[in-house]
């Protein structure tokens, strides 16, 4: 990824009397400008180089210019003040942060979790960097430990842990994944409790089947769905309240993709349910000794062929059901909660708009609902004596990484950490001993080209809107002690600082037309002492913020 740099002249130019107060930008003038200097950078059409890069000249100061296809970096020399004005165009000049405070932004949001429950789980890492204001992603995690009554029917009558992972990345607003964080996962754990008390009290099994595991949990998804979309409606009509419809139907006119993994630590088995395109990689060791990435989730848009297909059977003759990679040529996930106006008939969404408030619906709504909460659930045996990981996240990470790339860059973290933390009893031993001494390029075993899309999987398109070019790995570094943040610096410029800074700069809603929010959470399992707590790292976590260990 690259971003056009231009000379202190420019800058000059543009300050005018030393002061950035009366710059307005004419358009014309300022293309002559910036083609009459040396610069490179990123624009919508890909890499540019109008001449040989020069580098400024030393600058107490760096701003930043941004427009709709293009963003600029360069030194500024005035003392004076640096105004935010928007020009014609849509171009807004803003003082750039410095190295120090894009840490800080990076690592204000960051949270870490040492796990000492003895049950092959041992740290998960989190951070969140909005882009939206406010931000609309949302994650819970929670582990609920299993009464010996009910987990005896399928583990001799030891108790036994289950704990969850939840990513959610909203649209149209937040209040959808904020439902999600308050209430999925006890929907989801309430379906599981219900089935595997029905396989206790039948005494046909020991445990129940990992098919009626996977329809609990699609259950849960589902049912809080009908909550959010079907049943609040109801409510609203049966209250004749602007005030109810405001709180309660939110979350159904916003959405939310979800995905929600969920660990039985006495089978070992990791279920990940996926509604939308966010996405969960597994890291697991190689016989090579470098990590292979295995996508435990479909992107499910649009743009998926297999979710094409199952929209058109689900549709038929309904030619605009998938229009440009889009449902109705609107929505990108063919899965996620609310999004009500792709689930109400045309009857309900114009009576709702009529009485309280609402969008008009789609000239193509025909035989609704065209999206799903229902998830695709996948099972996978964990091996946490090799040091297995999990890295669940919204779309805006792959959108700026392949799945290679986020496990090796995992595994490039754990090595610098066995180099800088060894003996450390904070970290599971078997991370320790993972790598020994530098090596060249990012420790992942690559794809071949004939699989790269396998799964409807979509390369990032950030890389091929800034023409990045992928295998790059000394565009890579490490410097912070959470993993989640590690990737996120990473997947923002990593070593070319200009370009993190200049993309943590940006404020909505300018920042939106370069990258999305972004949520990363990095599961690490493997075998630790059980002191049955789970405790702040505090290292790896923000300073300041009010952070409890949770349980």
């Amino acid at each position: 990824m690259y971003i056009r740099r231009f000379s202190v002249a420019v800058v000059s130019g543009l300050v005018g009397y030393g002061a950035w107060y009366a710059y307005r930008g004419n358009v014309t003038d300022l293309n002559k400008q910036l083609t009459s200097v040396a610069f490179r950078g990123f624009s919508n059409t890909g890499f540019n180089f109008l001449s040989t890069p020069q580098s400024p000249p030393e600058a107490e100061r760096r701003a930043v210019i941004v427009g709709a296809d293009s963003l600029y970096t360069g030194a500024i020399t005035e003392k004076g003040p640096l105004s935010k004005p928007t020009d014609d165009a849509g171009r807004r000049v803003l003082e750039m942060l410095t190295p120090e405070q894009a840490t800080q932004k990076l690592r204000r949001n960051e949270e870490s979790y040492l796990v000492g429950r003895g049950k092959g789980v041992v740290r998960y890492d989190v951070v969140q960097i909005p882009s939206n204001d406010p931000i609309e992603d949302d994650h819970s995690e929670k582990i609920v430990e299993v009464p010996t009554g009910l987990a005896g029917a399928h583990t001799k009558g030891s108790s036994s842990d289950w704990m969850f992972w939840g990513v959610f990345d909203g649209h149209a607003g937040w209040t959808t994944s904020a439902k999600l964080r308050q209430t999925l996962i006890s929907f989801v754990a309430r379906e599981l409790n219900n089935t595997y008390k029905a396989t206790l009290a039948s005494g046909s099994a020991t445990s129940p089947s990992s098919e009626a595991i996977e329809s609990a949990i699609k259950a849960g998804f589902t049912r809080l769905d009908h909550e959010i979309v079907y049943e609040s409606v109801d409510k609203v009509l049966k209250a004749n309240s602007k005030l109810v419809a405001a709180e309660l139907l939110a979350p159904a006119l916003s959405g939310s993709c979800a995905l929600l993994s969920f660990y039985d630590t006495n089978t070992s088995l990791l279920r990940v349910a996926c509604t939308g395109d966010s996405r969960a990689v597994l890291g697991r060791r190689g016989e090579s000794g470098k990590w292979v990435a295995t996508p435990l989730s479909i992107d499910q848009t649009g743009g998926n062929p297999d979710e094409e297909a199952r929209m058109r059977k689900l549709h038929p003759g309904e030619e605009g059901v998938i229009r440009n990679g889009r449902v109705l040529g609107g929505l990108e996930p063919t899965r996620a909660f609310g999004d009500a106006s792709y689930k109400w008939t045309r009857e309900v969404s114009e009576k709702l708009k009529r009485s309280f408030f609402g969008r008009t619906p789609s000239p193509n709504l025909r035989t609704p609902p065209y999206v799903t909460a229902e998830p695709v659930v996948t099972t996978t045996k964990i091996e946490p004596e090799k040091g297995d990981f999990v890295v669940m996240a919204t779309d805006g990470l792959w959108e700026m990484l392949t799945n290679e790339e986020v496990i090796g860059l995992v595994g490039q973290w754990i090595e610098k950490q066995s180099s800088e933390s060894s003996g450390n009893s904070n970290i599971a031993s078997s991370w320790m001993r993972m790598f020994s001494g530098e090596k060249k390029g990012l420790p992942v075993e690559h794809d071949s080209k004939e699989t790269k899309d396998k799964g409807g999987q979509r390369q990032p398109i950030r890389q091929q809107q800034w023409g990045v070019k992928g295998g790059e790995n000394d565009r890579f570094v490490v410097e912070d002690k959470n993993v989640a943040t590690h990737l996120v610096r990473n997947a923002l410029g990593g070593k070319d600082k200009d370009m993190v800074c200049a993309l943590l700069t940006l404020p909505a809603p300018f920042s939106r037309r370069y990258r999305d929010d972004l949520t990363v959470e990095v599961i690490f399992f493997g075998n630790s002492d059980k002191s049955g707590d789970v405790v702040v790292n505090k290292e790896a976590s923000a300073l300041g913020n009010d952070i409890k260990a949770k349980l």
